[in-house]
C-alpha cells in the first residue's frame, strides 16, 4: 500500500482536542498500513513533519442485535487502528485547532 493511496483520518473527541494542544494528534488509519506509511500519509495529505508515530489496534466491540421474540444474536464492530502522531515544533493541523 502507498502512501498516495492511504487515506488516514482524524479522530475528533474532547480527548484528542486535549492532546492536540500537546502536539499530539490522533488519526484512524488502515490495519493494513505500516508506521512509515501512515508517515508518509500524514506527511503528504497535512503538509507537517513527523516526528514520532505509535500505533494500536482497538478491537471491535460486541454488540446484541434483538430478533422479535427471540433471544439476542451477537455481533462484532470492526477492528480500528489508531495512530498517535507527534510533530515537530510549530507544526499545527488545522482541523484540532480550538473554536473560539
Amino acid at each position: 500500500m502507498s502512501a498516495q493511496n492511504l487515506i488516514v483520518t482524524p479522530r475528533i473527541s474532547e480527548q484528542t482536542y486535549q492532546m492536540s494542544s500537546d502536539g499530539v494528534y490522533v488519526f484512524n488509519a488502515p490495519k493494513e498500513a505500516n508506521r512509515l506509511e501512515i508517515k508518509e500519509a500524514v506527511e503528504t495529505q497535512y503538509d507537517v513533519e513527523v516526528v514520532k508515530i505509535n500505533t494500536m489496534i482497538l478491537k471491535g466491540k460486541k454488540k446484541p442485535s434483538n430478533r422479535k421474540g427471540k433471544r439476542p444474536v451477537y455481533g462484532n464492530r470492526k477492528d480500528i487502528k489508531k495512530a498517535y502522531i507527534t510533530l515537530k515544533d510549530g507544526d499545527k493541523i488545522g482541523v484540532f485547532e480550538e473554536i473560539e
